[in-house]
């Protein structure tokens, strides 16, 4: 290579890139910026709000617990001789019915030994009257006028008589109930939670023979929201007053345990404190003879068993109640307003698994989306398919009101000599 081409050479390199950014300059390129189309590209489902009474459904769980639950003790040894055929788990048994038989052959003896005592005890005091009288007689036949000493008329004999008499008697009372007490007896109607002995058994006092419970209904420890509380009629009572009758709620327990279940019950009472570990007030649900006549074909309830309630609160007047998939991170909500999306912030004042109702930021005959929307901004044209449920029909041209609007808008800011004009002709 000539030193002369190495001297052109820069100018040549120079020279190429100049014609290249002429060329580039000279023919940008063709694709053109318009504004974004006002076809509504989203179709949306709305709600109109209204305004109506709503009553309030407080949602709570639990398990079912017996109104009363005894251990079953034996207040006398023996050996366990017979048992009722209800004498078993799970078996109904009614008040008085005998569920156990300890061997009474022991206390029966204990009984005519006592009888024996009281014999003896009320001859030795038929004696010691008779003494008695005897000293009377003895002391007037010395002649003395005055009141015989109690050491003469034997007094204190006398009263030692009486009392060995009054102790006989207590003993054969007891044994008499010892004997009694040989039958266990059902003290209330119930049922048998559990079995601890059977027949042939040898038993001693305090023994445990089996676990009930009553079944005239069962009760259910339900807690409640504090949110909850201002919108439930609780059942409370004073020093000198029960709870009022007519201030206990109804409520529905409702279990899966096997299919869906459902029994009717109210709320009695409320409890005086509220939970140490879950700072939640609770309330005493009760389910009237739960083991009744069945003619529903339900399961009859367990004790133990976990169910779910649904407590009737207060009635909310005039209520605005929108469905909860409206609501978005439980802060703000979507309308339409002209076919144009806006978002609004709102305040809760209540809200269960399905609705919430609204304290502020919304207001009757506003359209809400229900369609759920994924990146949207406030502003967006959209097309209302549906309000409630109902189909509404799209215009041919598919533009809507809002896009009829925002071309008449258009026309005007890009023509303002045509509003002069027109207003000009009116006049």
């Amino acid at each position: 290579m000539s030193a002369k081409f190495k001297k052109l050479l820069p100018i040549i390199v120079l020279a190429s890139l100049i014609f290249l950014a002429y060329i580039v300059t000279s023919n940008p390129p063709s694709t053109k910026r318009g504004r974004p189309s006002a076809v509504p590209q989203l179709n949306v489902q709305v709600q109109k709000l209204t305004r109506d009474d709503m009553a309030i459904t407080i949602s709570s769980y639990g398990t079912i617990k017996p109104r009363t639950q005894s251990r079953l003790l034996p207040q006398v040894s023996g050996q366990i001789i017979n048992i009722s055929p209800k004498f078993r788990a799970g078996g109904f048994f009614e008040q008085g019915d005998v569920l156990v038989q300890i061997d009474k052959r022991d206390l029966v003896a204990e009984v005519k030994i006592s009888q024996s005592n009281l014999f003896s005890a009320k001859q030795r005091l038929s004696e010691e009257q008779a003494r008695v009288e005897q000293a009377k007689l003895d002391w007037q036949r010395l002649g003395n006028s005055a009141q015989a000493p109690d050491l003469v008329l034997r007094k204190p004999q006398l009263m030692a008589a009486e009392a060995d008499v009054y102790s006989a008697q207590a003993g054969l009372v007891k044994a008499e109930l010892a004997l009694e007490r040989s039958e266990i007896v059902a003290p209330y109607t119930g049922r048998i939670l559990s079995k601890s002995v059977d027949v042939g058994q040898v038993v001693s006092v305090g023994t445990e023979l089996a676990e009930i419970y009553a079944v005239d209904y069962v009760e259910i420890r339900l807690p409640l929201k504090n949110k909850d509380l201002p919108y439930m009629v609780l059942p409370e009572s004073s020093r000198y007053e029960d709870e009022n009758v007519h201030q206990q709620p109804t409520v529905t327990i409702y279990s899966d345990l096997v299919a869906r279940q459902s029994w009717q019950g109210k709320v009695v009472r409320t409890e005086g404190a509220f939970d140490a570990e879950s700072q939640q007030l609770f309330v005493v649900a009760q389910i009237d003879d739960p083991y009744g006549k069945n003619d529903d074909g339900n399961l009859p309830l367990k004790i133990g068993q976990y169910v779910s309630a649904k407590i009737q609160g207060k009635i909310i007047k005039q209520a605005l109640a929108i469905p909860n998939r409206a609501i978005y991170q439980g802060s703000y909500v979507y309308v339409v307003e002209d076919n144009i999306l806006k978002r609004k912030n709102i305040t809760i004042a209540w809200q269960n698994d399905d609705v919430a109702v609204i304290k502020s930021g919304l207001e009757a005959n506003e359209m809400l989306v229900l369609t759920p929307l994924g990146q949207v901004t406030s502003g967006t044209i959209v097309n209302i398919s549906s309000i409630d449920g109902k189909f509404v029909e799209i215009d041919d041209d598919n533009t809507g009101k809002a896009e009829r609007k925002n071309k008449g808008q258009r026309k005007t800011k890009e023509r303002p000599e045509l509003k002069g004009k027109s207003k000009g002709a009116e006049s």
